[in-house]
């Protein structure tokens, strides 16, 4: 069934294409280049989404409210404002969130943590943006 094996890993292949793409990610190659700003890719994909940001070119549009966006993976995020999914659980509460951020912040709730220390005073913070809040007193 998946004649190509990945003599690295094992993983295997229905097509040898695949597999040579496969095998990049073992290594440090990155053969496509930006012809805008240089930077490398190991995937062609990877080059050709990138280039949208030089382009400017939104492809990937929102059926629910024709807003279009650069990724496939921003227009994913958005269309739950449309769904109204929450496929993030609180494991403490069961609170549900749209966003894998959104949760690892209200986990800080639960935790007590506040990671964000300022250097000036020593006051922590849960978030970043009230730590930089805080220093424009200093």
């Amino acid at each position: 069934k998946e004649p190509f094996a990945c003599p690295e890993c094992g993983k295997r292949f229905n097509h040898r294409g695949n597999l040579i793409s496969h095998q990049r990610s073992h290594s440090s190659e990155k053969p496509f280049v930006c012809c805008e700003c240089g930077k490398r890719f190991k995937h062609k994909l990877s080059l050709v989404t990138h280039q949208h940001i030089h382009t400017g070119e939104k492809p990937f549009t929102c059926v629910e409210c024709s807003k279009s966006f650069m990724y496939k993976s921003t227009l994913a995020l958005h269309q739950r404002i449309h769904t109204g999914e929450m496929p993030f659980a609180c494991p403490d509460c069961g609170e549900r969130f749209k966003h894998k951020g959104s949760l690892a912040y209200h986990q800080t709730i639960h935790s007590g943590e506040k990671p964000f220390a300022c250097n000036d005073c020593g006051k922590k913070f849960r978030q970043k943006s009230s730590l930089v809040y805080h220093q424009r007193i200093h």
